[in-house]
């Protein structure tokens, strides 16, 4: 069974760079404190690698 990660946004994207921010986006997070739950994948795990410092992650058992 794949883990699901819950991801949240801890951070503002003020003076981020853009691609950060897009990857923040394409995430689906769009303001602090909001959160998401997805897939753990390859793919997932980049995107989080580039925008560590601004995300809270925690796996969900289901």
């Amino acid at each position: 069974m794949a883990k699901s990660l819950k991801v949240t946004q801890i951070k503002s994207v003020i003076s981020e760079k853009q691609n950060q921010r897009d990857t923040l986006r394409s995430l689906g997070l769009k303001r602090i404190g909001q959160s998401v739950v997805r897939e753990d994948s390859q793919q997932l795990q980049g995107y989080l690698r580039a925008v560590a410092h601004l995300v809270k992650v925690e796996e969900i058992n289901e």
